[in-house]
């Protein structure tokens, strides 16, 4: 009898059971595929014959070029020394078509020391798994940062449909769902669309027609279906079950995971797929609980950011009140101080223009003095008016009627005549009730302004039209527009835009408007000029003294 040395071949008969396994599977001697089955020729998508006569490192360099790099130190290691790891090893093999695998490479002694038998399994549920939850944790991240509710749900939608899974969001209004974002075959979208005869973002669906739903939201625990397509003919009519099973594959899995904000119901995130394992669902759902938190983040911000804004609000409201009380008590000593000497020098002038003996300079210098006694006492109206409690005392009144009236009353610079006018009064005005001599005042302090803002020739635009709840006034100049400061400002008492204004008529507006609850805000135009938009409510919505 001939002894077989320990170190001979072994014959490919002693791996006989290996043909026949449906598991992929090889067995190595150095550099060399000693065997291999046709499960592993499958999985490589290659000829076994070309399988078998390849050595190992070049079927490393084809099969696994993503880590080539240390799977090649260690099958140097294994053949050296024959050192085999006592687990699993992961692995992405690319197929010869360009299509990737993930699979675990498990590695046992062979016949012989020099011999090693690698089983690979399958592993593409447990590496997507992997991957997903890598890449919703990302999702995650960026979810938080989103301002909006909008933003959210497409974020999260989008981070399951990359990782191949069909994907929506279904949201709770009321008693019915109403589809959000979703990814699903545009087939499918279709024929809803037709079937409903709208968009599908508008079809709103009772909560009672959809059980399976419904029982999720009251469980707060997701729903896995191994067989979806099932799921799907117990829910759908066979006519939609037929397009929905010609759409998609079979065997594809899906999951229903509940989104709970603030502990209400908010809606279902439901994804489909074939590599849609129970570990993958797991994740999902731990994701859904995630888009609920994210979606909580974006209320809170949105609370605080209204929050600040009332903050900020009061806060000019109280300085706007603190500067007019002190406004206030200066205008009062104006008042006392000023005009009784005003009166007396215009009674002077008066005096003064009946004297005969008065010559062409006399009479030049009396109408200066004149002119600038009228104008100071004109600003001492104005702070009056700035500072004093506006008490409106409403009627009804007709906006378009006032701006003409400020239009007839203009008395502006000797360049106004040189304008012109363009008033466009929409024929559905309403009347509004609100204080015609505190209206006319903001209309004419209104108009005078475009007058003083615009150039020579220039023209000023007026409109009034009605809006939703009240009536919008508009006036337009082509002068130098709003400086390069905030557009509230042009609002504050002694704010000046040019060199010879006073800074006080928009002050005046202001607070005529507010005190009939109105809104009045400034901007720049395009090109050059100003725009002021004042609207009005029709009923007064102020019952204190602004």
């Amino acid at each position: 009898m001939t002894s077989v040395p320990p170190d001979a071949s072994a014959a490919p008969s002693d791996y006989w059971l290996l043909a026949g396994l449906p598991t992929p599977a090889a067995v190595t001697r150095g550099d060399q595929v000693v065997v291999a089955n046709a499960a592993l020729a499958s999985l490589l998508g290659i000829p076994l014959d070309e399988l078998k006569a390849t050595p190992v490192t070049a079927l490393i360099a084809r099969f696994i070029p993503a880590e080539r790099g240390w799977v090649e130190a260690f099958h140097e290691a294994l053949t050296r020394d024959g050192t085999r790891p006592e687990h699993p090893l992961w692995l992405r093999i690319r197929r010869a078509d360009g299509k990737e695998r993930t699979v675990a490479a498990t590695y046992a002694p062979g016949a012989t020391a020099e011999e090693t038998v690698v089983l690979l399994h399958d592993a593409e549920g447990v590496d997507t798994t992997r991957r997903l939850t890598e890449a919703l944790g990302a999702a995650a991240a960026d979810m938080l940062r989103a301002r909006d509710e909008q933003e959210v749900l497409e974020t999260a939608i989008d981070a399951v449909h990359r990782q191949g899974f069909y994907s929506a969001i279904l949201l709770v209004e009321g008693d019915t769902f109403r589809h959000g974002p979703m990814r699903q075959e545009p087939a499918i979208v279709a024929l809803a669309e037709r079937k409903y005869g709208m968009p599908i973002s508008e079809v709103r669906l009772p909560l009672g027609t959809l059980p399976h739903l419904a029982e999720v939201l009251a469980r707060r625990k997701a729903a896995f279906h191994q067989d979806a397509l099932g799921a799907a003919h117990r829910v759908h009519t066979s006519e939609v079950f037929e397009d929905i099973q010609r759409a998609y594959p079979p065997g594809i899995r899906a999951l229903d995971a509940p989104i709970f904000v603030e502990g209400q119901p908010f809606g279902i995130l439901s994804a489909q797929g074939l590599d849609l394992t129970p570990a993958a669902a797991g994740t999902l759902e731990l994701f859904a609980q995630l888009l609920g938190g994210a979606l909580e983040n974006v209320r809170h911000h949105r609370v605080a950011a209204e929050r600040l804004v009332e903050v900020t609000r009061l806060q000019e409201e109280l300085v706007a009140h603190e500067r007019l009380t002190v406004l206030g008590e200066a205008a009062g000593v104006v008042a006392h101080e000023v005009r009784n000497p005003l009166g007396a020098i215009l009674n002077a002038v008066a005096v003064l223009r009946r004297e005969a003996h008065l010559g062409p300079t006399g009479q030049a210098a009396v109408g200066m003095l004149e002119e600038e006694a009228i104008r100071l006492e004109d600003i001492v109206r104005d702070l009056l008016d700035v500072v004093r409690p506006l008490e409106p005392r409403p009627r009804l009144v007709h906006l378009g009627e006032l701006v003409r009236r400020a239009l007839g009353q203009l008395h502006g610079p000797p360049d106004a005549p040189t304008l012109r006018f363009t008033v466009d009064e929409a024929p559905d005005v309403p009347e509004i009730m609100g204080d015609e001599t505190l209206l006319q005042l903001a209309a004419t302090h209104l108009v005078r302004n475009a007058v003083q803002a615009s150039p020579p020739g220039g023209r000023v635009r007026l409109n009034v039209e009605p809006v939703e709840g009240g009536v919008r006034l508009v006036v337009e100049d082509e002068g130098p527009g709003i400086p390069d400061v905030d557009p509230r400002r042009v609002f504050e008492p002694f704010f000046l835009t040019r060199a010879n204004g006073r800074g006080l008529g928009l002050a005046i507006v202001k607070r005529v408007v507010l005190a009939h609850g109105g809104q009045v805000r400034a901007s720049g135009r395009p090109k050059r000029g100003a725009r002021f938009e004042v609207v009005l409510p029709l009923g007064p919505t102020r019952t204190f003294p602004a």
